[in-house]
């Protein structure tokens, strides 16, 4: 739907949208985010499912089960459409993304002392962690497994430690972000999300080199 709207969201902190106009979308999942026409992929505001919408003229209020709510203020509506898209296959991972990700489940120590894993492709709403696993102190930690780790990828991550971080029987839940190189600008945002950077070695990994691999 596109939209001139406000929205409110009311939950752990509070932030508003002034009117604008502004894309709105409801996927199949349950999930709803605004997006401008300037911010790239990234939504203004969004609310991940589970949640329910309660529609009222000119207002619909999305609700998750935690009682966060986001209120959109529709004053005139431009288009509003519905598409079916059917099933996604989902992201295919190259050979060597692939082949990182049963490496480091073989041996999830190489990410953190005391690491052991829970799951590879741990499912979440907005699709699968690459590793869920367990720090030496017990706490679970998400890893997301790259071949070269960009700003895209530390977002990836952050959405799901969101998702994770309300399950009772996860949070807290840490992440890792795992490359064999890392953008200046990655390492920067994940580290300022509180995310631990691990560059890797894939020769090592193999058994080909038995070079110390570096962690950050």
């Amino acid at each position: 739907m596109i939209a001139r709207c406000s929205v409110d969201y009311v939950g752990r902190l509070a932030a508003h949208l002034p009117p604008a106009t502004r894309l709105v979308m409801v996927k199949a999942d349950g999930s709803v985010s605004i997006h401008a026409d300037d911010r790239a992929y990234k939504p203004l505001n969004w609310m991940s499912p589970p949640c329910r919408i309660e529609e009222a003229p000119g207002v619909w209020r999305v609700v998750n089960k935690a009682g966060e709510e986001l209120r959109i203020t529709l004053e005139e509506i431009f288009q509003d459409t519905t598409y079916e898209l059917g099933v996604d296959p989902g992201l295919v991972k190259d050979g060597v993304e692939a082949h990182l990700q049963e490496l480091l489940a073989a041996s999830p120590g190489v990410l953190g002392e005391g690491f052991t894993l829970v799951r590879r492709e741990y499912p979440t709403a907005i699709g699968p962690v690459d590793l869920l696993c367990r720090d030496a102190a017990g706490g679970a930690v998400a890893v997301e497994v790259k071949r070269r780790g960009e700003i895209d990828g530390v977002e990836q991550l952050t959405r799901y430690l969101e998702l994770l971080n309300r399950d009772p029987l996860l949070a807290p839940v840490t992440g890792v972000f795992a490359a064999q190189a890392i953008a200046p600008q990655a390492r920067v945002l994940a580290e300022d999300r509180g995310i631990r950077c691990v560059v890797l070695d894939y020769d090592a990994l193999r058994g080909i080199e038995r070079d110390e691999l570096t962690l950050f």
